[in-house]
């Protein structure tokens, strides 16, 4: 069974915010593939499904953000999941919007959501999807950027990130990663 898990914040005024790119790239493969991310446990929303032949979990933590571990950590100790067959989706800001990269492992870097999943899961070894949301401008505050309002030009280039998230996890689970790492890097 593969969990894949996006990140994000549960509270509708987060909802389409930079933020939530990993919210937004579960929401697209529920809808792709029928998967109803409505069951709650873990601290979480989440839906059991197939995507190309394998059994998953999409997962949604309801912790908000700096607290992620902890839904990941309850989800993965009660299924006994393997970190290999751990697949985290989030926004990064250092790579622009629309694109996005693609990782076996690795630091979490700037992100608390990553750093959280860390921290519970005593491991950076599980693979990760970052979906490109780029730097503010140097007057724009942080917390602010990534919790406020987007402009409908970069709407569409985001939308195109969470379209590229989702279709390189649907390529993880046909292939694998390295096949992904190869198509979408």
């Amino acid at each position: 069974m593969f969990l894949i898990v996006g990140l994000g914040n549960p509270e509708k005024d987060y909802s389409e915010t930079r933020h939530n790119m990993g919210f937004n790239v579960i929401n697209e493969l529920s809808k792709k593939f029928n998967i109803e991310v409505n069951k709650t446990k873990f601290k979480s929303l989440y839906g059991e499904g197939i995507i190309e032949g394998k059994k998953v979990v999409l997962l949604k933590p309801q912790t908000f953000m700096n607290l992620s571990g902890e839904a990941v950590y309850e989800i993965v100790s009660y299924y006994k999941i393997p970190l290999e067959d751990i697949l985290i989706v989030y926004d990064d800001l250092d790579i622009e919007p629309g694109k996005i990269r693609i990782r076996k492992s690795g630091s979490p870097g700037s992100h608390n959501g990553i750093k959280s999943v860390t921290y519970y899961l005593k491991s950076n070894d599980f693979a990760r999807v970052r979906i490109g949301i780029g730097k503010p401008d140097k007057n724009v505050d942080l917390i602010e950027y990534v919790i406020g309002g987007i402009d409908e030009d970069e709407k569409e280039l985001l939308k195109q990130g969470v379209n590229k998230g989702t279709e390189a996890i649907i390529e993880i689970l046909k292939n694998d990663i390295s096949s992904a790492m190869n198509k979408f890097n």
